[in-house]
């Protein structure tokens, strides 16, 4: 079967609607029960998400990534290609990669299939913006997490916005959501032997540093919502509450800020973190 190539003249074609027409939420619920879609954009996610074995319905595109490699590993599925400002009217706004694949969701794995093997893991309870959860998943992946666990509130991971500013982590990186409880459950982590990090504005929170080094060998990363925090549940079902230091009168830092200097610190072998060495 050879690809479809077609040139953008009519833009209210009907297979263009999952790009222009077709909110998240309704790309995310379209084939229940089985996974639904979403929109990867931009070469790099796209390149990511097929492969980590996301299938590929269709591409939009402009022109002069016409013949991008990515383009060619889509395989036989309808490529729609157009000029920047003929996508930009379709989409609504300038695309910031040029490109933009509507792919098949895969089913999630369970959460202690994310934590079975894994040494850091990254909770995430009710991180609302996606901007957010896009930048902890890209300094996650960075930092050495080998897992996520998410709040079923928080803004799905596989979001355009989400996935773009993750730089395609999202796609890469094993995460799934607990119960629909809305609550995260530190009860689940330390059952599997994982030492449990509340990141929480406490009193009683302990500067980050001074987690020990044996409780590190195996750790989970716990933040919070932006306004909130995490809940006083968590927190108290957490095996330590730990603050990042502030100077000029500031007392926080913006979750996906924190989130980068407590896995630069937390993530760190215990060998090096004993020695102050580096993580590596």
């Amino acid at each position: 079967m050879r690809r479809i190539d077609i040139t953008l003249a009519d833009l209210k074609r009907p297979e263009l609607h999952y790009y222009s027409e077709t909110s998240e939420v309704q790309l995310r619920r379209r084939d229940e029960p089985a996974p639904g879609c979403f929109i990867a954009e931009s070469l790099r996610v796209i390149e990511r998400a097929l492969d980590a074995g996301y299938e590929p319905e269709s591409l939009l595109i402009e022109e002069r990534h016409l013949e991008e490699s990515v383009v060619v590993r889509c395989g036989d599925v309808p490529v729609y290609v157009g000029s920047q400002e003929v996508i930009s009217t379709l989409s609504g706004y300038k695309l910031t990669g040029g490109a933009l694949c509507l792919m098949r969701r895969k089913a999630l794995p369970d959460p202690e299939e994310v934590i079975r093997n894994a040494k850091r893991i990254v909770v995430l309870e009710g991180v609302h913006n996606p901007t957010n959860v896009g930048a902890i998943f890209r300094s996650a992946a960075a930092l050495g997490a080998e897992g996520v666990l998410l709040t079923p509130d928080c803004s799905d991971p596989l979001y355009r916005r989400a996935a773009r500013v993750s730089m395609g982590t999202v796609v890469s990186l094993p995460w799934s959501y607990f119960g629909k409880s809305g609550q995260s459950d530190p009860g689940l982590l330390r059952k599997a032997g994982i030492v449990t990090v509340a990141m929480a504005l406490k009193e009683d929170s302990v500067p980050i540093a001074g987690i020990p080094a044996a409780d590190r060998k195996r750790i989970a990363v716990f933040l919070g919502n932006e306004n909130d925090g995490l809940c006083e549940e968590t927190i108290a079902g957490c095996d330590h509450s730990a603050v990042i230091p502030m100077e000029n009168g500031v007392d926080s830092l913006n979750v996906a800020a924190a989130s980068a200097v407590a896995f630069w610190e937390l993530f760190r072998s215990p060998e090096a973190c004993a020695g102050g060495g580096c993580r590596l």
